[in-house]
This record gives structure tokens, C-alpha cells and sequence, in this order.
């Protein structure tokens, strides 16, 4: 195999590994803390249509798993909770399907993200091991979990199929 070959074949090796889910170290620090995703969109002060989530916030707007073993949602609408991680490269790729999805379907389902980094305890809750997680908790029956990078189609078909059926 020519030299070319090979780089090209490592290349495409290494794009395909970057294309696969994160997998989650508990305890680790992002390697790039100056990069959180915000609740403020660059584009314009226009807010984010995504919430980022805490335990706190999840027990009162969710459900509160300290309490209750038995699954039993708190909110109003369906909802999805993207779990990711700031150091994540498949994580960054579906922010902004997941951010696309909060604004197409505002008022209809509720968006929420969750720093697994920063949110441990969440993360464990759901035992997210990989991420991304993306959790679609419909507003009666139980929630259902996707791992690894949403493309927009899918979280739409899957926001439709799930959510709002």
C-alpha cells in the first residue's frame, strides 16, 4: 500500500473514531473548561431555547429520584434532556440539532442539557456511560434513552414518533 493509501486510510479511521459517542470518565475533568456550552446564543442576544439542567432543577421539574424509585414525571410538556460533555466531539455536532429541535417544537416539548462533568450525580442516575445520551421523557409512560450523535432528522422523526404521538 502506497504511503497515501495508508494516510488516507488512517485518516478516515480517525474521523470515523471521532464520529463514535464519548465515552464518560467519572471523576475527569474536561480537558478545555473554557469551552461550556451557555444558554446565551452568540447569533444576536437572542436567548438559547435549551435550559441547562442541575440535580436541584431536575428533582423539581422532572422527578425527584431521591424520593421515588418509581418513575414519575413532574412536567407539564414532553421533554428531552441531552446529556454531553464540553470535551465531547460528537456532543458538539448534535447541539445544534438539539438546539434546532428546542426552537421548532417551543411550547410544544421542554429542552433541557445536562454537563455530565459538572452533573455527576444525574448522569449516574440514567446510567449514562456514553454520551451523548439524549433522554426523551414523553408526558405520560416512560422515558426512552438514544446513545450516541442525532442528526436532525432523527431527533425530529424521534421528537414525533415518542413525544408528540
Amino acid at each position: 500500500m502506497s504511503i497515501h493509501k495508508s494516510f488516507f486510510a488512517i485518516a478516515v479511521l480517525m474521523l470515523l473514531a471521532s464520529a463514535c459517542s464519548c465515552k464518560t470518565e467519572s471523576g475527569k475533568k474536561p480537558q478545555d473548561s473554557s469551552k461550556h456550552i451557555t444558554n446565551k446564543n452568540v447569533k444576536g442576544d437572542k436567548k438559547m431555547k435549551t435550559v441547562e439542567m442541575n440535580s436541584e432543577m431536575f428533582k423539581s421539574k422532572i422527578m425527584d429520584y431521591e424520593t421515588s424509585s418509581e418513575w414519575n414525571y413532574k412536567g407539564d410538556r414532553p421533554a428531552i434532556i441531552d446529556f454531553y460533555a464540553t470535551w465531547c466531539g460528537p456532543c458538539k455536532a448534535t447541539a445544534p440539532n438539539v438546539e434546532k429541535i428546542a426552537e421548532e417544537f417551543d411550547g410544544k416539548i421542554d429542552v433541557y442539557k445536562v454537563d455530565v462533568d459538572q452533573q455527576q450525580e444525574l448522569a449516574a442516575v440514567f446510567g449514562v456511560q456514553s454520551i451523548p445520551t439524549i433522554l426523551f421523557i414523553p408526558k405520560t409512560g416512560t422515558p426512552t434513552k438514544n446513545v450516541g450523535a442525532m442528526g436532525y432528522a432523527q431527533l425530529k422523526e424521534a421528537v414525533n414518533e415518542v413525544l408528540l404521538k
